[in-house]
């Protein structure tokens, strides 16, 4: 990786048109696309993550999609490492990399390092309380050794404390706390220009998520997560299983409840994703907040890009 060598990302909350002016950029520009996207790195998961077609890929060249099966595991190290050989390469070639997602954990490792662990979160804790309540510490415990079993090997049963933290790094990472321990800081090696889309009202954002879930089971999301119910060989507690949707339709799959609540679930869910983006982004003070869906982004982004050096102005 060339130190000092600038790329661009564009990120949000789900749902805040982040592909669509991308490809739009696209049309315009010389560029490929790094994919930030920690559900779009599984094969088969393509309509829930709305994944770009193969079309679309064919036409515009594509990167971190499609690279690993739903049993695998993948880290926010890999990603910086994966990521930024992906953009060293895009440069020789002449082209812009341009960065696309909302795994805002994966922009950190990238952009600043991989931070470490992420602070306590009310909310989680909360849930998990509850979980045990309803359940006990003990089985809490069980659960931590199906995500985690060498974190589960050395936290006791009975140690609450240390359970419920093992278990909060998983669901705001996605990753078991054993593995992100391991990972060698990665060191930032590149300069990352970042823009946030942001919807000027919350509220549009939530009628726009729940349109484009309706949307997703409309194009046969049902029968999506069916053929990878089917395998046989993946659990709800595997990350690409925990992505927003899928968990959801899963349950419904092994009647834990039916459709309507299972469709319920999944917009309450993607809606508290996008909130955790956005909080998140507030505290970002190295990101750019654009309003989403105005109608010149496009040529917005181009006139930064082109005063910025990152693009000729003929381009």
């Amino acid at each position: 990786m060339n130190a000092g060598l600038r790329c661009i990302c564009l990120t949000g909350p789900t749902a805040c048109g982040k592909t669509d002016l991308a490809l739009a950029l696209a049309e315009r520009i010389p560029l490929e696309i790094v994919s930030m996207d920690s559900a779009m790195v599984y094969r088969g998961l393509d309509i829930g993550t709305a994944k770009p077609s193969a079309a679309v890929r064919a036409s515009v060249p594509h990167h971190l999609i499609d690279i690993l099966d739903p049993s695998e595991a993948y880290s926010a190290g890999r990603f910086a490492r994966d990521a930024a050989a992906a953009i060293d390469a895009i440069a020789a070639r002449g082209r812009l990399p341009l960065l696309v997602g909302g795994t805002l954990l994966y922009l950190r490792a990238l952009r600043d390092g991989l931070a470490s662990l992420p602070h306590a979160d009310d909310s989680v804790r909360r849930q998990l309380d509850a979980d045990a309540a309803a359940t006990s510490w003990a089985i809490q415990h069980d659960r931590l050794r199906a995500i985690d079993p060498e974190a589960a090997a050395r936290i006791s049963p009975a140690d609450r404390q240390r359970i419920q933290r093992a278990l909060e790094v998983y669901v705001l990472t996605g990753q078991p706390l054993s593995q992100l321990q391991r990972e060698a800081k990665v060191a930032p090696a590149l300069h990352v220009q970042t823009i946030a889309l942001v919807p000027a009202q919350r509220a549009d954002l939530a009628e726009r998520i729940e349109r484009r879930f309706d949307a997703m089971v409309a194009s046969g999301l049902v029968a999506e997560v069916e053929r990878l119910y089917a395998r046989g060989d993946l659990a709800p507690e595997m990350p690409s299983m925990r992505a927003v949707g899928y968990r959801q339709i899963w349950g419904y799959l092994n009647k834990s409840y039916e459709w309507e609540e299972a469709r319920r679930r999944a917009i309450v869910a993607t809606r508290q994703y996008a909130k955790r983006q956005l909080t998140w982004l507030r505290g970002d003070t190295h990101c750019e907040v654009w309003p989403a869906f105005a109608p010149d982004l496009i040529s917005r982004c181009v006139r930064h890009l082109t005063l910025g050096g990152m693009i000729d102005a003929t381009s």
